[in-house]
């Protein structure tokens, strides 16, 4: 079980950003808080140890019962995420009910992050499509299966479809964790983090950003100062094609 704290958020969307050796940079909108602490496993109790954070406010008349009680515990409002995130009984008592945490809070600029989100549903899909498979040629008396899957098993052995067999189905709508974005800017102010790259799912959808599991630096080119200028005018008309002449 990973130990890595992190934050409830909502994808804005995308846009672009100048580092400052003038690379343009794509990254995501992603607006991290503010997020609540609305409660606290321990092992006494629970039997591990956790932070639960909600995010985005929830109107009263919509939360039922369970939500307005663990609202009142934390004395804030009812919220339309919930999340745990455990840690350890040490960083557990850096937590108190009711705090509220920001992205400045956990991340820095350039760290590392692991987004988690729902990918956009595509419907159901073919093979083609789905597994980018081939497909039948459309010479020679072929007819009627240009997109078809093909055979899908064998009558001898084992008389039976293999599980995980590639075929037609549900495309996307499933849980997708992208790791070792890296966060190029912190807009503190607003609870925004700007962050390298995609991330899934579309507009005002909510993921989960915490820190990477499989990182602890983040090296890229277009994070750095300006390149020194080269002396080969090859490579100089190179860099002005680019913008950084």
């Amino acid at each position: 079980m990973s130990m890595q704290m992190g934050l409830l958020g909502k994808k804005i969307g995308m846009t672009q950003v100048f580092a400052e050796d003038g690379e343009r940079v794509p990254v995501t909108v992603i607006q991290t808080g503010p997020c609540v602490v609305v409660g606290k496993r321990t092992v006494d109790k629970d039997g591990y140890s956790a932070v639960v954070l909600g995010f985005d406010e929830k109107p009263l008349r919509l939360a039922n019962k369970a939500e307005l009680g663990t609202a009142k515990a934390a004395n804030t409002k009812p919220v339309r995420v919930l999340r745990e995130f455990r840690a350890s009984p040490a960083d557990l008592e850096k937590y108190t009910l009711g705090q509220v945490l920001g992205p400045a809070d956990l991340f820095t600029d350039g760290a590392p992050v692991d987004v988690e989100g729902t990918s956009k549903g595509k419907g159901y899909q073919g093979v083609i499509k789905k597994h980018h498979m081939k497909g039948m040629k459309a010479t020679h008396g072929t007819h009627e299966f240009f997109r078809h899957g093909g055979s899908i098993g064998c009558r001898l052995t084992p008389q039976r479809v293999h599980k995980g067999k590639r075929m037609a189905g549900q495309m996307g709508n499933e849980v997708v964790t992208v790791q070792n974005l890296q966060v190029v800017r912190i807009v503190s102010d607003e609870n925004y983090i700007l962050v390298r790259g995609a991330v899934p799912g579309g507009p005002n959808g909510y993921v989960v950003v915490s820190k990477a599991a499989t990182r602890t630096a983040y090296k890229r080119k277009g994070m750095g100062k300006e390149e020194a200028r080269s002396k080969n005018p090859l490579k100089a008309s190179k860099k002005a094609a680019a913008g950084r002449g």
